[in-house]
């Protein structure tokens, strides 16, 4: 079993990896298909350190996995672990997307709920949060893997 600061380590490398991955990945596809109008990546530089855009997105999206990390075993016990990652994701990044940073930004609560954004905001967070699930899982599995093999084994 991972230790405690290997579970939130996991979460918040499985919540930055799956913004970049998952997200990205469901984003390209609405590019190329026409309903975004920008690629989800950006280089573009985000106040007031001037990170890019999209490890911004990461770093924030890797707290995210950190609670997902934390809360991970409850949502397993309640859900299959992969559907607990999309109701995760739908619950509480995305609740907290449109009831906290919009009104923060200015745009108001759920930034005015646009019929046409209102379901790619809800798949772009069940992806984070699947995403999140599934890299979760891996790391986990892959620790009880190794720590489960012999010294001899690890060291060949």
């Amino acid at each position: 079993m991972p230790s405690t600061s290997t579970r939130l380590f996991l979460g918040f490398l499985a919540g930055f990896l799956s913004h970049l991955i998952f997200q990205g990945g469901f984003g390209s596809i609405l590019y190329a298909v026409h309903v975004l109008p920008t690629l989800p990546w950006s280089l573009a530089p985000v106040p007031p350190l001037g990170v890019p855009r999209s490890l911004s997105l990461g770093f924030w999206a890797g707290l995210w996995g950190v609670l997902y990390a934390v809360l991970e075993r409850r949502f397993t016990a309640l859900h299959a672990w992969w559907s607990g990652g999309l109701i995760f994701g739908f619950a509480l990044p995305l609740l907290a997307y449109w009831f906290v940073v919009l009104p923060l930004r200015g745009a108001g609560i759920g930034g005015g709920f646009h019929v046409a954004m209102v379901p790619i905001e809800i798949g772009f967070h069940a992806v984070f949060g699947l995403g999140t699930a599934i890299l979760f899982r891996s790391g986990v599995a892959l620790i009880r893997r190794r720590g489960r093999a012999s010294p001899e084994a690890l060291h060949g």
